[in-house]
Formats: structure tokens, C-alpha cells, sequence
């Protein structure tokens, strides 16, 4: 659905976009980098 608004038809805020990209990729990263370093830990401690 495509709306009107202040900045014209099918315009968007690219600033917000970006800014929204970037804070989904440093969750992405962190995230990764937390999950490795569980399975590492696992690893090294791991019983049996």
C-alpha cells in the first residue's frame, strides 16, 4: 500500500532506513559472536 505523504508518492526516509539497517546488522553480529562463544564454551567445558 503505497501512501502520500509530506515528501511525495512512494518517497521514504532513506536516514531511517539506514539507521534501522545498521542497528539489525550490529544484532545480527552480536548475536552470531554470542552463539559462537556458547558453542566454544560448550565445547571446552563438556562432560562425558
Amino acid at each position: 500500500m503505497v501512501t502520500e505523504s509530506a515528501q511525495g508518492q512512494g518517497q521514504t526516509d532513506i536516514a531511517h532506513h539506514v539507521k534501522t539497517w545498521h542497528g539489525f546488522m550490529a544484532f545480527t553480529k552480536w548475536s552470531a559472536i554470542g552463539i559462537a562463544l556458547i558453542m566454544i564454551l560448550l565445547a571446552l567445558f563438556r562432560t562425558g
